[in-house]
C-alpha cells in the first residue's frame, strides 16, 4: 500500500463500546475487551463505511487520517 490509503486509531481513553462503528463498518473494526472497539488493520484502503463509523462515534474515540501527510479525514474537526 505504500504511503497511500489510510491509518485508523481508535482511542481506547474515550472508547466507551457503544458499537456503532463495528455496525457500520463490520469489516474495519471489531469489538474486544469488554466491548471496546479496535481496528481490524491500522492501515486501510479508503473506504466510506469507515469514514460513516466515525462520524457516528458518540466518543469521537475514532480518528482516520490520510497515511501520505497525516492530515485528518474524520471526525471533521
Amino acid at each position: 500500500m505504500g504511503d497511500s490509503g489510510w491509518r485508523v486509531h481508535v482511542d481506547p481513553t474515550r472508547c466507551i463500546g457503544a458499537g456503532i462503528c463495528a455496525s457500520y463498518a463490520p469489516a474495519h473494526f471489531v469489538l474486544v475487551d469488554g466491548g471496546l472497539s479496535r481496528p481490524v488493520a491500522e492501515r486501510i484502503d479508503p473506504a466510506d463505511a469507515v469514514l460513516d463509523a466515525a462520524e457516528s462515534c458518540p466518543m469521537e474515540a475514532i480518528v482516520v487520517s490520510d497515511a501520505a501527510d497525516g492530515s485528518r479525514v474524520a471526525p471533521e474537526p
